[in-house]
């Protein structure tokens, strides 16, 4: 056989080949019409996909930088030549044709931010290449507060544009309202900050001090460390960045607080610390141990519950941070004076009083807020039988990290 009909050969069977491969994948996985998607499901996917892309900007609140992000989105949406997004007093974007209506805009929509009403109009522009004709405006409101509008633009009046402008504006409403929603979060959060950091009273800083003072002529160096450690924990304490921090720089924190205490009251302390290193770099929420062992050594030292006439002789606290899988696991124990079960409810229910307490509800309220109900305190307790509190922190969650 010469050259040529070896050739021949080799191609005839390459292509044999080659078609038994295909004809053995479509065998192997027939073509389904679920691969592909019909046209409409098809055009749902485009539009809740669209949608997630312009939400993530409006859930930070109705800006200027906002507004740019979400506006490509919310057009491509609606399916229109023009969108513009205003606040009450100015354009915050413009997407699309036809820029130069942007200066009427707020002209035309003053009505609309006053009544809360939607509006159509004829834009009246003086292009005759310009397409925009028609324009329909429809508000943006929070509890029932207008904060802006959105206005598409199209050739021509559209009933359809006008319901679709509703509907789309509607939706970016309810993200602007989960952004109030952060807001006020944040907000509460930061309040309940403040209201730990007052909880760190003038006592405790008068007898700081008076502790460290009574060394300043018999142990000079030990008033200086102590006098640095009561510097770090104030500053930790009244840091103003970050509503999260770490493990490790809040057991730090304890820590320095625990030094002043025993500066105190001396050996009638006894602290035990179980701290497994891999769970320190775990996040939670700021200056939320600190009030809890602050608890234990009020209750184990100080007496400060009915009933309590004097302080206790001594007491022994423990604390505990270990590995639970996906979680660490953080106890803080005592063997002081314990409480009535039913008296530490009312308190977790907020019905304590507003000097009773205020640490454990607070704490309590800002795990449940962070992570969920299911990870509130977990305390133990009964009068005369110390107290143990089991806090459960998330290893990862969404949102939580350590600054």
């Amino acid at each position: 056989m010469t050259g040529a009909g070896w050739a021949a050969v080799v191609l005839l069977a390459l292509l044999l080949l080659g078609a038994g491969y295909l004809l053995g994948r479509r065998t192997a996985r027939p073509l389904r019409t679920s691969d592909v998607g019909t046209p409409v499901e098809h055009a749902t996917f485009e539009t809740l996909h669209t949608a997630s892309l312009a939400a993530p900007p409006l859930r930070a609140g109705l800006t200027e930088e906002s507004a740019r992000k979400a506006a490509r989105r919310l057009r491509s949406l609606l399916g229109t030549d023009a969108l513009c997004l205003t606040d009450r007093d100015r354009v915050l974007v413009w997407d699309g044709e036809g820029e130069h209506h942007g200066r009427q805009v707020m002209d035309q929509v003053r009505e609309l931010l006053a009544n809360g009403r939607d509006t159509a109009f004829h834009s009246d522009c003086d292009d005759l290449d310009c397409p925009l004709r028609w324009a329909v405006a429809v508000p943006l409101t929070v509890d029932n507060r207008v904060l802006g509008s959105l206005v598409a633009y199209a050739p021509r009046e559209s009933a359809v544009l006008a319901r679709a402008a509703g509907e789309v504006a509607r939706w970016a409403c309810v993200q602007l309202e989960l952004a109030e929603l952060d807001r006020s979060r944040t907000q509460l959060i930061e309040a309940e900050i403040r209201a730990l950091r007052a909880q760190i009273s003038p006592h405790f800083i008068f007898n700081s001090l008076a502790a460290i003072a009574s060394f300043v002529r018999t142990d000079p160096e030990r008033a200086r460390e102590l006098l640095l450690e009561f510097a770090d924990f104030t500053r930790y304490s009244f840091r103003r960045h970050g509503d999260f921090t770490t493990l490790a720089d809040e057991l730090h924190s304890i820590d320095q607080y625990l030094a002043l205490v025993r500066a105190r009251f001396g050996e009638r302390l006894a602290v035990t610390l179980q701290i497994a290193p891999e769970v320190l770099p775990v996040a939670l929420p700021f200056l939320c141990l600190q009030p809890l062992v602050e608890n234990a050594v009020k209750h184990g030292l100080e007496g400060a519950v009915p009933g309590a006439e004097e302080e206790r002789t001594s007491t022994r606290i423990t604390i505990s941070a270990f590995d639970a899988g996906a979680e660490a696991e953080v106890v803080i124990e005592d063997d002081g004076t314990g409480m009535d079960p039913e008296r530490l409810r009312r308190i977790l229910r907020g019905e304590g009083g507003r000097s009773t307490g205020i640490g454990l509800l607070n704490v309590d309220e800002r795990l449940r807020q962070v992570y969920g109900d299911d990870y509130g305190l977990v305390m133990e307790t009964g009068v005369g039988a110390g107290m143990k509190i089991t806090v459960r922190l998330p290893k990862y969650r969404a949102g939580v990290h350590g600054s």
